[in-house]
């Protein structure tokens, strides 16, 4: 398929949903006793609410959503310390808009910009280093906020800066990886997983084996997807599958996008600007081993940790969630969002109690944007 309507193909969405009722019936699965199966990104849930997938698909099949929403994962905090930078008179703080409405401890960005802090949204790195070289006079820091899929293009930056000598240009640096927080979540004895719908663009840079543990380890399937419905719903066949036929592997179906061994020229600027953290908090799961990058010490100073005296590198705190926020039951697939007290009542996207709601890849946004006052009235 070449076409963007292709995989979009009602006649074809339904042989495939069809083919996955088949091997369901099969495998056993029942609304009662169903397959549990995790989509890992963010953008697979609000694809699959989007189409409506998880209406369509047998009912022998629960869609667990996982803590694919990078912006959703942040705790607290990290985004205290970005108001605390982004305060100094000194600082332009630019970050992506996905984070310029995540709540902290007493404020958000936007919140702080609207206090007089100098916070510009910014589509790319290059557009910080751009205010960078137009500010001499001023610190320009840049969020540095993503999975695999966005650290590359920090890190170019940083390698760009660094070539420039533009010395008044940092990151703060909150790029996290995935494979971590799966193995976390594998090795909790509550997590009833069957198998996991893989990220699509975190993939097209790592590639497909750093997921074999997954399948070697714990025994699980994962099907690398893409973002389309038939990518989605042929990923799901895939999982199925494998269920029935008793193997576990790591099958890729976005081979158009995806190399198996990822992209070596993303590859390598990560490894040239970051090393791992010995450990990192994220929201819902705690602290994990070496699930987040930092910038290694050839790159100081471009660090903007080291160069305000912020976050992990002066203590980082733990900062609890709000009363009765959900965010990290559902970012681990323990809670659906309708469930939270809160959902569409204490929390929508104009007034937001946690991340999830205003994220563009969190669940909340997905069944508060597709479900909307329906869904906070179940």
């Amino acid at each position: 398929m070449r076409y963007m309507d292709e995989f979009r193909d009602p006649k074809a969405a339904k042989a495939v949903l069809a083919k996955i009722a088949e091997v369901v019936v099969q495998i056993g699965a029942t609304a009662e006793k169903p397959l549990h199966i995790m989509e890992i990104c963010g953008g697979h849930t609000h694809a699959i609410f989007r189409y409506g997938l998880d209406k369509l698909t047998h009912p022998g099949i629960e869609f667990i959503h996982g803590p694919g929403c990078p912006v959703c994962v942040l705790p607290r905090a990290r985004v205290d310390d970005c108001i605390a930078i982004a305060e100094r008179p000194e600082v332009i703080f630019t970050t992506f808009g996905d984070a310029m409405r995540v709540p902290g401890t007493e404020k958000s960005l936007i919140q702080a910009k609207a206090e007089g802090a100098d916070i510009r949204m910014v589509y790319s790195p290059l557009d910080a280093l751009e205010l960078a070289r137009r500010n001499p006079d001023r610190e320009v820091v840049f969020f540095g906020l993503g999975f695999e899929t966005t650290a590359p293009s920090t890190a170019l930056s940083i390698q760009q800066a660094a070539r420039e000598g533009l010395g008044n240009f940092s990151v703060f640096c909150n790029h996290i990886t995935v494979p971590p927080p799966l193995r976390a979540l594998l090795s909790d004895p509550d997590m009833l997983l069957d198998g996991f719908v893989g990220p699509g663009h975190v993939s097209m840079v790592i590639g497909i084996h750093p997921y074999d543990f997954i399948a070697h380890d714990f025994g699980k399937p994962i099907v690398v997807a893409g973002f389309e419905p038939l990518d989605l719903l042929q990923s799901v066949l895939m999982v199925v599958e494998q269920i029935r036929d008793g193997r576990t592997e790591v099958e890729n179906q976005y081979a158009r996008v995806v190399p198996e061994h990822g992209n070596p020229v993303s590859l390598a600027a990560i490894d040239d600007v970051y090393e791992m953290r010995p450990s990192f908090e994220w929201r819902g799961l705690g602290e994990i081993d070496e699930s987040g990058l930092r910038i290694r010490a050839a790159y100081r100073g471009y660090d903007a940790e080291a160069k305000f005296g912020i976050g992990y590198g002066a203590a980082s705190r733990v900062v609890e969630e709000p009363g009765g926020c959900a965010c990290g039951q559902v970012m681990t697939g323990r809670l659906k969002p309708t469930a939270c007290p809160h959902f569409g009542k204490g929390c929508t996207p104009e007034m937001p109690l946690g991340a999830l709601m205003v994220s563009s890849e969190g669940a909340c946004a997905a069944y508060y944007q597709y479900g909307g006052a329906r869904a906070a009235a179940e």
